[in-house]
């Protein structure tokens, strides 16, 4: 996809280009998110549930790891000697 511009208005707003809306699925009355990263701004639809929508994240990363063994491992590493 080639770059879009949109221009700043007097009142700071701006109009994200019809291509860029259809692509990601930007609606009426969605909400943004809005970062700064360096001097980028960044924007992002919010979802409408974050918990729906991180599910499955990086499980990559626990592919090959059995969950229980992980976990007896992570409770014997907070084990300690009684204080005496």
């Amino acid at each position: 996809m080639e770059p879009e511009t949109t221009r700043v208005s007097s009142k700071y707003q701006v109009v994200i280009p019809k291509s860029v809306r259809e692509r990601v699925g930007v609606n009426k009355g969605d909400e943004l998110i809005v970062t700064v990263q360096g001097s980028d701004i960044v924007l992002k639809v919010k979802p409408n549930n974050f918990t729906d929508h991180m599910l499955g994240l990086h499980r990559e990363v626990w592919e090959d790891v059995d969950a229980t063994d992980y976990v007896d491992g992570e409770r014997t590493s907070w084990e300690r000697e009684p204080e005496r």
